[in-house]
């Protein structure tokens, strides 16, 4: 499935001679040709699949803020390039507040997929590549590093229309470990984080484990019911789209009991309740089929089916058994002579 793109414009943020930082805007927006279509295609996909998003709302209006902004070009008051010049403007000063020279392309990229209007709003830096002709010279290139955004929002247009007072329209990439880049973008597009969809994520994923802990079912049963849910994950993310908990529940099979799954989370909600619908995280995906850990120079991951069958935990030894080690690590172990 394919976006419709319908704006896109990249504007410059460099450090000029006086070691300022400055935005080089682009005097109007792209053409619409193939290539930007395919651009904004990868950016798109790109984001979608940035895991561990917060979820937000706008805060209210204030002169001269993203918000005020936004509000003018839905309202017709600002054309999108005139949109994306005044808001990159307002990224700028909101790098120099926080005293950060952060450098890179702003890039805007209003479209349409799965008759949901989004836009996209990302700093991106770019990577040198080298490509040779049919002559065998060398011709350098500089490409935008779509692999390395952190620095990313995007805005649900059509929930933000549709309900606006739930305050869940707004996804952000939270940013690299140690270090909050999302810090910046928040406080330009006037966001308060209201969801961590990572722990989102990870508490549906300690939902079914008790969801079916408490079912008469066999492992090879459950463990189907575990691919009912990472098959669900896997069209979420193809799909760009948040994961509904109704959505799921309807796939999931019901209790013995007759409850469904939907209903079961409502009774265990925990400090932190589950949203009705949030991003998917492909971090789950592996969870679902795979127990994994590491620490104290052990790594260790196997497949869910094997457990209770070759591999065993006693909790009182805290001991890990396995039958059958790997051909490749046993060999290792034999020849280690210990």
């Amino acid at each position: 499935m394919s976006a419709v793109i319908q704006d896109f414009v990249v504007h410059q943020l460099r450090i000029n001679a006086d070691q300022e930082l400055v935005l080089m805007p682009r005097n109007a927006c792209f053409e619409i040709s193939s290539q930007i279509e395919e651009l904004a295609q990868q950016l798109h996909h790109t984001y979608n699949g940035k895991p561990g998003k917060g979820l937000g709302g706008l805060s209210e209006d204030t002169e001269d803020s993203f918000s005020t902004h936004l509000s003018a070009l839905y309202g017709g008051e600002l054309s999108f390039h005139g949109f994306s010049v005044k808001t990159a403007e307002l990224l700028r000063q909101k790098l120099m507040e926080f005293a950060t020279l952060e450098t890179g392309f702003v890039v805007f990229s209003r479209y349409q997929f799965l008759a949901t209007d989004y836009l996209l709003i990302a700093l991106i830096n770019t990577r040198q590549h080298v490509e040779i002709n049919q002559e065998l010279e060398l011709n350098y290139s500089d490409h935008l590093d779509l692999a390395k955004m952190q620095l990313a929002a995007r805005i649900d247009i059509t929930e933000m229309q549709v309900n606006k007072d739930k305050q869940r329209y707004i996804s952000f990439i939270k940013g690299r470990a140690g270090r909050k880049v999302s810090d910046f973008f928040l406080s330009f597009l006037g966001c308060e984080e209201l969801v961590d969809s990572k722990e989102q994520n990870k508490q549906l994923v300690s939902q079914v484990d008790q969801y079916l802990s408490g079912e008469q079912m066999d492992t090879s049963e459950k463990q189907q019911s575990r691919q009912v849910v990472s098959d669900y994950y896997k069209e979420k993310l193809e799909q760009g789209e948040n994961i509904s908990l109704p959505e799921l529940s309807e796939r999931m099979p019901a209790s013995t009991e007759g409850q469904d799954f939907y209903s079961f989370i409502q009774q265990h909600q925990q400090e932190q309740p589950l949203e009705q619908d949030f991003p998917a995280d492909r971090a789950v995906i592996k969870g679902l089929s795979k127990f994994s850990g590491q620490g104290g120079g052990i790594s260790i991951n196997f497949d869910r089916q094997l457990y209770g069958e070759r591999i065993q935990y006693d909790q009182a030894s805290d001991t890990l058994i396995i039958k059958g080690v790997p051909p490749n690590l046993k060999d290792q172990l034999l020849k280690s002579g210990k």
